[in-house]
């Protein structure tokens, strides 16, 4: 019999793993919508191939004694569970799935740490986020589409733009105060996260502009959150939107895992009232580039040290909780994630065709409380708000909602 081969738990994956919480699970969700029916059988086989066709997902957690120093993944010839399952069809059957995606972690100790439930023509991929992100599993998905349809999935070539050299963020707001928080709305008795998810038109862009779609969604965001708080009776501060970068290839050599990186987009007072939109589109592209040509370690140069081996888990697990909540007021004030425009087709061959919507939504734990995700197909943008109910309502949600959409029409500025 072969030993497992074991990997020690990358940094992201061990802060993760040593500050979860049962009240909100750390899941990230991704709801893909089909136009035609699913054949349960075909899709089952294929996705338990691309499971095979791309191994690092078959893991678990592996077992340990208290004092051991690392946490680490074990990977499995098979799966430990049936990964696919169809819930029945009924008129909440699409909203009760949301709900699991966002109270229901898959486990760790069981090989691989997602599931997929299938909804008559809509596929919701459940990950835990400890172990994976969004855009690794939805290569998985590619795959297992091209299996199931028999079509190319292959990803279409990214937009060509020329090399960034490395440089400093121009005309940067200060980070020596902690950032604004989402102002507290009316928070839900019950504990956990809430979601909706919306689609809305692209936003124009004027051909040549120095600003991408990604910097629109970047200040639709800060203006939204700057109008709410204002609402909410809240002291102007500035604010601090953490961004994931991904460097890695979409193709079939991926890496699977936790592969983005964090950086934070800052934001001063002054410029998100009464903006003079044209400029903080243009400053806000400036700042945007700059943070992603700086290398950085994906959770900074603190984590690093922290997950380093030189005390049991267990030990270092405490410390870094304290060390979270210690730094809880310096947390940034939200987090914007656009996956942008999905680079594979999505297609699932002639009965159950292409894709026409997928949305993602990432864990929105206090103290930010709220993160907006956003991705694109078919020409539409799908936006996915989802926030703690320790800090808002669903009221509160569909009043963001008709926020963002509103300022994210402002962006729509002619050279």
């Amino acid at each position: 019999m072969t030993t497992p081969v074991r990997i020690p738990f990358p940094v992201v994956d061990e802060v993760s793993r040593h500050c979860l919480q049962e009240e909100e699970p750390e899941t990230v969700h991704i709801e893909v919508h089909l136009p035609g029916p699913v054949d349960q059988t075909r899709l089952r086989k294929a996705f338990t191939e691309a499971l095979h066709r791309h191994p690092r997902i078959l893991m678990r957690e592996a077992k340990g004694p208290w004092y051991r120093r690392r946490y680490e993944w074990e990977l499995t010839p098979e799966p430990d569970v049936e990964v696919v399952a169809f819930p029945p069809a009924g008129p909440r059957a699409l909203q009760d799935a949301r709900t699991r995606a966002l109270a229901e972690a898959p486990p760790l100790s069981l090989s691989p740490p997602i599931r997929l439930e299938v909804v008559g023509s809509v596929l919701f991929l459940t990950i835990n986020h400890t172990a994976l992100d969004g855009p690794a599993c939805l290569r998985v998905l590619a795959t297992a589409a091209e299996l199931y349809g028999g079509r190319d999935n292959a990803p279409a070539a990214p937009p060509v733009r020329p090399a960034e050299p490395r440089q400093e963020p121009p005309d940067t707001p200060a980070n020596w105060s902690p950032p604004a928080r989402v102002a507290p709305g009316t928070p839900d008795p019950s504990p956990g996260n809430g979601m909706l998810v919306t689609e809305l038109p692209l936003p124009h862009r004027p051909k040549g502009s120095p600003y991408t779609v990604n910097d629109q969604l970047m200040v639709t965001t800060a203006l939204t959150i700057a109008h709410w708080n204002r609402e909410h009776g809240a002291r102007p501060r500035p604010l601090r939107i953490t961004m994931p970068v991904d460097d890695r290839p979409r193709d079939t050599t991926m890496p699977i895992g936790n592969g983005t990186r964090l950086v934070e987009v800052p934001f001063s007072p002054a410029e998100l009232d009464h903006p003079d939109m044209s400029g903080l589109l243009r400053r806000t592209a400036e700042r945007t580039r700059a943070l992603k040509s700086l290398p950085r370690p994906q959770l900074g140069h603190g984590a690093a040290l922290l997950t380093a081996p030189w005390a049991p888990v267990a030990a270092r697990a405490a410390l870094t909780r304290a060390l979270r909540r210690a730094a809880a007021p310096w947390t940034s004030t939200t987090l914007l994630s656009n996956i942008g425009r999905i680079p594979y087709p999505l297609d699932f061959g002639e009965e159950t065709g292409r894709a026409h919507a997928v949305w993602f939504s990432a864990p929105a734990r206090m103290p930010r409380g709220l993160t907006v995700t956003t991705a694109s197909t078919a020409g539409r943008l799908h936006l996915a708000l989802r926030w703690s109910r320790a800090l808002l309502s669903h009221g509160d949600g569909a009043h963001l909602r008709d926020l963002f959409e509103h300022y994210l029409h402002t962006t729509e500025v002619t050279p």
